[in-house]
């Protein structure tokens, strides 16, 4: 039995030590796959400060306790992934107690060196755009003056050429702009792609013209149309008007309509294809109220189109229906109408949109709210414009779980996407991004408990939303013994 004695404490001390070693192992991994994913979320000059200060936060200090955080821009990229990559590298010494035993020296001075690595690069991540301004004519796309009660949260806003917001950044949940973002968005981010026109699509819709020459002139209603006659087309669940129309009563459209405003030429003279609410006199029009309709703006290609005017109202819900080829489609104007035009919004006249609003080639000054449809339920507007210049509150609401949500433009912002590797192996870090308010919600609580981490994620929620738009998450570290909060995609 003595004989074995120093074979059973040899082997006994080689499973402690072994033990320590992984546990020790994981907790660095964890800090350098926070602290790559740190790195590459900062992407600044600064991404090494970044990277060490996350990895103390995790009990690896650079240049403590033989401890040495090293952190790189320019790491190899794994198979398939786009440079750059950030890669952090810890390593660390860990004494022995009882490998000795066995003969076991470590590097000579009774210690082992341990180290893990990760990698980590930027991927991208679709973001609701609920305010598009497209600059087809390459003017500065959107502009805002004093808008302290402007209201986007839950969306985003994208100009395809610059942006500059004067007193407000919308309160929208990023800004995005090809050229500068100026102030619009909460998040601020410049030089990204332009978005290609994701409405145009929709012009297939457009029914054909059975307007004849003669039929072109100003139409004034009292109430909805229900057969063809005097520059009025009625096909089934569509309503064609050659030329204008003015209000002169409230009118309600009936559901499942599809009305269609054409431009064209009488003689000499050119009838727009505008709606108009009427109240220029007294500045108190009429309603246009319809469930389940979309208003189409078309006629002759090269000319404007027509659009929405007058000092009345357009209470208008977009169809929800799936069968319906306008689903989400509140207002279109036909983008193969290029020559430009300028339209008022918000108060002359009102919107009170479900759905979207898509007019390629518009000016649109908006000023007042817009507020959701009384045909609706649902607080769904998007916006898609050539320019757009804000005054005072606008409201814009979208979730990608209403039935608008087929409409909905996305543009693409960088996040991390993780792949680490230590010497043995390579696995996916789950964490999409490292924010910062996964430091300050970093603490140590024990037991380890389904309340507390309850409880950490719902303090952890609020930051997360305003970092990005994604949830928190907590996981404890049984060797670290605490609990670390980030928000997960």
């Amino acid at each position: 039995m003595g004989v074995l004695l120093p074979v059973l404490v040899g082997t006994l001390g080689l499973g402690f030590e072994i033990s320590n070693w992984y546990l020790t192992n994981r907790s660095m991994q964890n800090a350098a796959d926070a602290a790559a994913i740190a790195a590459a979320t900062n992407a600044s000059s600064n991404y090494d400060v970044e990277a060490r200060a996350v990895a103390t936060l995790y009990g690896f200090t650079n240049g403590s306790n033989n401890v040495t955080v090293t952190a790189s821009n320019a790491a190899t990229c794994p198979a398939g992934v786009t440079a750059p990559c950030y890669s952090v590298t810890i390593t660390g010494l860990v004494p022995l107690f009882l490998a000795e035993v066995v003969g076991f020296k470590g590097n000579g001075a009774s210690q082992v060196s341990l180290s893990a690595k990760a990698v980590a690069t930027q991927a991208t991540q679709p973001k609701q755009v609920c305010l598009l301004a497209l600059g087809k004519t390459g003017a500065q796309d959107i502009v805002t003056n004093g808008n302290p009660k402007a209201n986007m949260t839950g969306c985003s806003v994208m100009a395809n050429t610059s942006s500059t917001c004067n007193g407000s950044n919308l309160n929208a949940d990023y800004g995005f702009a090809h050229g500068t973002d100026n102030g619009c968005g909460v998040v601020q981010v410049s030089g990204v792609a332009q978005v290609t026109d994701p409405y145009e699509k929709y012009a297939s819709n457009i029914p054909s013209n059975p307007c004849k020459a003669s039929d072109y002139g100003a139409h004034t209603w009292s109430s909805w149309p229900t057969t063809s006659g005097s520059g009025v087309y009625v096909s089934g669940s569509t309503t064609t008007v050659c030329g204008n129309v003015t209000l002169s009563a409230n009118v309600t459209v009936p559901s499942g309509t599809t009305l269609v405003m054409r431009s064209g030429k009488n003689g000499s003279t050119t009838y727009a294809g505008n709606f108009d609410t009427g109240g220029h006199n007294t500045n108190n029009g009429y309603t246009l109220s319809g469930s389940s309709m979309t208003l189409v703006f078309s006629g002759a290609s090269g000319t404007a189109a027509g659009g929405p005017t007058g000092h009345g109202t357009f209470d208008i819900a977009a169809p929800t229906s799936t069968t319906s080829p306008w689903r989400g489609v509140a207002v279109y104007q036909d983008p193969a109408l290029t020559a430009t035009n300028t339209l008022a919004a918000g108060n002359s006249p009102t919107w009170d949109v479900t759905g979207l609003v898509y007019l390629p080639y518009s000016t649109v000054t908006l000023s007042g709210a817009v507020n959701k449809s009384s045909n609706s339920t649902y607080h769904c507007f998007i916006l898609a414009v050539d320019q757009i210049t804000i005054n005072g509150k606008r409201k814009s609401h979208c979730s990608p779980d209403r039935p608008q949500r087929g409409t909905t433009a996305s543009i693409r912002r960088t996040r991390s996407a993780m792949s680490a590797a230590s010497a043995a192996s390579r696995r996916t870090v789950r964490l999409s991004a490292w924010q910062a308010c996964s430091r300050v919600i970093t603490s140590r609580s024990r037991p380890r408990s389904l309340i507390s981490r309850c409880s950490r994620e719902s303090r952890s929620a609020a930051c997360c939303r305003r970092q990005s738009p994604v949830r928190p998450i907590c996981d404890w570290d049984d060797h670290a013994e605490l609990w670390s909060c980030g928000c997960l995609g």
